[in-house]
C-alpha cells in the first residue's frame, strides 16, 4: 500500500493474452518449501504453432464481477497444510512479469490507485492474507551501490489469481506524489519509488519479487460458518478482496461458505471506492452472508456533524459488533496505520458503555485469535519522510 496525492497517469487495459491462458498441474501434493514442485506448471500462452489461442474463457476483470463459483485450478493448492513463506528472498528474487496495469478509482478520486495483475508462472504461490515483496530498480539512496529496499504489498487476489489458474497474483497500488508544502508543486524526485514504479509499468514489463511473507491475516478456514469482520481504509481492503472471491466466487472443493463476511471500507469519496462493483455483487447474490458498509470522509457526516471515518460507521454498528465478537467473530484491520487510534478508541468507548473493559475485551480476543491487524505508516516512508498525505 502507498498512499499520497496524485498526478493521474495513463492506465493500461487488461491484456488478452493472459486471459487465455490455461493450467497444466500433475503434482498429488505440494511442499512450498521445494521449489522443484513449480516445473510442472508451465506458461502455456501459445499453440503448437506459436499464435495466441482465441478461445473466450473465464477470467475476472477489475471492473466487472464474475458469475459466482467459477472453477479454479490446479486444485491442489488447496493440499498444503501450512502456509508457503519466504520461498524468494531479497537476495534471490523471482523476475516474473506484469500482466496489466489498469486504474480503478473515478476522476474525482484524490489519487490514483492501481490494480495490478502480475504473473509469477505458478512459481511463488500464496495463500489469501500474505504479501508480496517487491524490489524495485535503482540504487538505494541511503546505500549507494546497494539495490532499493523491498516493498511489501497485501495481495489481493486468491492463490488462483483474477484468472483462476495459479499462476498470477494483482496488488492494489496507490501511487505515491510528493508535494512541496511551500510551492504546492510536485516534487518527482520525492515521489514514492516504488508505487511510481507499479503504477507506470507496462504489460510485458519484468518485475522482481520476493515472498510470500505473513501469518497474523491468514483467513481461517476451520470454520465455514464464521463470522469475519473485516475493517478497511483505502488500499488496506486488498486481503478483503482475496478473502471474499474465495468464499463467494471461486468453487473450491474443501471450502464452501456459509457463514458471514462483514466489510467496512473507508475512503474519501465515491470516486475512491476500490472493487465496489465486485462487492455490490457478492451483497446482491448472498444477502444473507454478506454485508458491506462504506465511509465517505469528504461526502458523508458522521452523528456528531463531522466527517465519516470508518471509525465513525463501527460505531453505528457497534452494539451487534461487539455481540458478534463475544460469538467468536474474527475481526481483521488493514490499511494507513494512522486509522487505528481512532478506531481503539472509539471501541473503547462502546466497551465502556456496555459496562466492559476495552483492554480485558481486547485481550481476551488476541488470546483467542480473533484479532488481525496489519498497519502501514507509508510503504515509501522510509524512503521519503516527507511524503505528504490527505
Amino acid at each position: 500500500m502507498a498512499l499520497s496525492q496524485v498526478s493521474l497517469g495513463a492506465t493500461v487495459p487488461v491484456g488478452s493474452d493472459a486471459s487465455l491462458r490455461r493450467s497444466v498441474f500433475k503434482a498429488q501434493s505440494v511442499n512450498f518449501s521445494d521449489k522443484s514442485w513449480a516445473s510442472v506448471l508451465p506458461l502455456d500462452l501459445k499453440t503448437k504453432r506459436g499464435k495466441l489461442r482465441n478461445k473466450s474463457v473465464v477470467c475476472m476483470s477489475v471492473q466487472q464481477a464474475s458469475a459466482p463459483k467459477v472453477a479454479v485450478s490446479p486444485l491442489e493448492l488447496d493440499n498444503a497444510t501450512e502456509p508457503p513463506l519466504n520461498i524468494y528472498k531479497p537476495k534471490e528474487p523471482y523476475t516474473a512479469t506484469i500482466v496489466s496495469v489498469e486504474r480503478i478509482v473515478g476522476p474525482n478520486a484524490p489519487g490514483e490507485t492501481c490494480h495490478i495483475v502480475i504473473d509469477h508462472g505458478g512459481n511463488v504461490p500464496y495463500w489469501e492474507g500474505q504479501s508480496y515483496g517487491v524490489i524495485p530498480p535503482g540504487e538505494n539512496p541511503k546505500k549507494p551501490g546497494a539495490p532499493n529496499n523491498v516493498r511489501l504489498y497485501s495481495i489481493a487476489s486468491t492463490r488462483y489469481g483474477d484468472y483462476f489458474d495459479g499462476k498470477t497474483t494483482s496488488l492494489c497500488v496507490r501511487r505515491a506524489v510528493y508535494y512541496d508544502p511551500e510551492t504546492g508543486k510536485e516534487d518527482a524526485s520525492k515521489n514514492g519509488v516504488c508505487s511510481n514504479y507499479l503504477c507506470n509499468s507496462k504489460p510485458g514489463d519484468k518485475i522482481k519479487i520476493t515472498g510470500p511473507a505473513g501469518k497474523i491475516m491468514l483467513l481461517p478456514e476451520d470454520n465455514p460458518n464464521a463470522t469475519h469482520i473485516m475493517i478497511a481504509t483505502g488500499t488496506g481492503v486488498a486481503p478483503y478482496r482475496g478473502y471474499l472471491r474465495r468464499m463467494f466466487m471461486e468453487a473450491i472443493p474443501t471450502f464452501k461458505f456459509g457463514g458471514l463476511a462483514w466489510l467496512f471500507l473507508g475512503v474519501a469519496n465515491t470516486d475512491s471506492l476500490l472493487y465496489d462493483e465486485e462487492f455490490s455483487k457478492y451483497l446482491k447474490d448472498y444477502p444473507d452472508n454478506f454485508r458491506y458498509n462504506i465511509a465517505l470522509s469528504r461526502e458523508q457526516k458522521n452523528k456528531r456533524g463531522g466527517k465519516m471515518y470508518v471509525q465513525d460507521k463501527i460505531e453505528e454498528y457497534s452494539d451487534e459488533i461487539f455481540k458478534l465478537l463475544d460469538g467468536g467473530a474474527h475481526i481483521y484491520f488493514c490499511g494507513l496505520k494512522g486509522m487505528m487510534p481512532g478506531i481503539q478508541e472509539t471501541l473503547k468507548r462502546v466497551a465502556e458503555e456496555r459496562g466492559e473493559s476495552w483492554e480485558e475485551k481486547l485481550s481476551q480476543l488476541k488470546k483467542n485469535k480473533q484479532w488481525h491487524v496489519e498497519f502501514s505508516v507509508s510503504l515509501e516512508i522510509w524512503v521519503h519522510p516527507f511524503l505528504s498525505f490527505r
